[in-house]
């Protein structure tokens, strides 16, 4: 059964309260660890579940579930303000509510009671487990099986690039319970289910935490299924109901790292603006050169064209539009190439200095980077808007 609800409608003066406490959690929890974090690639567990006080842990989970209920139009006002104090942790944030918002969307009265108390405070962590290491963007072309024997199903496989690998104590996993896809059937996403599979689960284990460019903050694994046996109840929704499930699931997801991006590259232009007063070369300030200022113009237009984008994908998922994947789609493409983009010019403006550990414009331009590739790769963002235009959408 799919349990839906309508969204929380927030007062502008709530709306200015809630973001000013997340912004205050950010200042004072993450923004001063982040490097740090970064540096000895520290997952900061009591920090994360802290924001899980703030209700972070359910920021779209029905408030009869014990979530905060917001709309997904402030769900990325959140997200935006969080990776301007580290855009790693928020994008782990990110995915945790994708679990949770799938267990609340799409679980029976059992599964929620079991989970979402855990999740909603984030005493638990969940993860999302549907990459391979054979199946990137063709996500329907997953081979990890599911076969059922009994009451049970055994599950077989690996899945790849897991944020919270190993530190999660539940993996929402999508499986092939259906006959693998053919040749010459290009769409074989009816054959996959979504499972909830617990940590402990005999068989169940972890490959190396993955050295990585960026998002080192966040722990990346392989999620490794050796013959791992779950009773039939552990189903998420309807067998074959799998790839839709993630798919609603990643439209969220894709609209939560455009944010993402949009904080990130936010920190770094503020950090670029107070460097360029500072810095003065040749007898005057960067700020007076006109180069510059064009560049610092060029920057802000990027980031409020794509913060328009997010904003308007995000009500199109709030109010159910037809066309909301492909919003989502083209809001994640520009958002996460104008994020990197921005920062990558903020380090620019910062000469030498930027490529320094210590003024951390390398590590936003660092972690940015990635958003262009997970979630769907932008490549794959294009063909879905494109698809959409030749089909006469808008």
């Amino acid at each position: 059964m799919v349990m839906t609800a309508e969204p929380t409608t927030l007062t502008p003066e709530e709306r200015a309260a809630m973001i000013e406490a997340v912004g205050e959690f950010t200042r004072t929890e993450l923004e001063p660890h982040a490097q740090e974090w970064d540096q000895e690639k520290h997952f900061p567990r009591e920090t994360i579940r802290r924001g899980g006080e703030l209700g972070l842990g359910g920021i779209y989970v029905n408030q009869e579930h014990g979530g905060s209920g917001l709309a997904r139009r402030d769900a990325v006002a959140i997200f935006e303000q969080l990776a301007q104090g580290d855009p790693a942790i928020a994008a782990y944030i990110s995915i945790h509510n994708m679990v949770a918002y799938m267990i609340d969307t799409y679980g029976d009265d059992a599964q929620r009671a079991e989970w979402l108390p855990r999740l909603v405070p984030m005493e638990t962590f969940g993860a999302y487990c549907l990459t391979e290491p054979g199946a990137g963007s063709d996500a329907a072309a997953i081979t990890t099986s599911a076969i059922r024997d009994g009451d049970e199903y055994v599950i077989t496989g690996v899945k790849q690039f897991i944020s919270g690998g190993g530190e999660a104590g539940v993996y929402v996993v999508m499986a092939r319970t259906g006959a693998p896809r053919q040749a010459r059937e290009p769409n074989g996403s009816r054959g996959i289910t979504a499972f909830i599979v617990p940590d402990g689960t005999p068989g169940l284990s972890f490959g190396p935490n993955e050295k990585k460019m960026g998002w080192n903050a966040q722990p990346t694994r392989q999620v490794i299924f050796d013959e791992v046996r779950v009773p039939a109840s552990v189903v998420l929704g309807e067998i074959g109901q799998g790839f839709k499930i993630a798919m609603n699931g990643l439209n969220g997801g894709r609209l939560n790292i455009a944010a993402c991006s949009l904080g990130g590259a936010q920190w770094a232009l503020d950090r670029a603006v107070r460097y360029v007063h500072e810095r003065f070369t040749f007898g005057e300030a960067l700020a007076e050169k006109q180069s510059v200022v064009f560049t610092l113009a060029d920057m802000a237009a990027e980031l409020r064209a794509a913060r328009a984008l997010v904003r308007d994908a995000a009500i199109a998922l709030d109010e159910k539009d037809p066309d909301a994947a492909a919003h989502c789609a083209m809001a994640k493409r520009f958002a996460t190439d104008a994020g990197f983009r921005v920062a990558n010019e903020a380090l620019q403006l910062h000469g030498g200095y930027g490529y320094l550990q210590e003024y951390g414009i390398e590590k936003v331009v660092r972690d940015l980077r990635v958003h262009q590739i997970l979630e769907g790769t932008n490549e794959i963002m294009r063909l879905i808007v494109g698809r959409h235009v030749l089909e006469g959408g808008n």
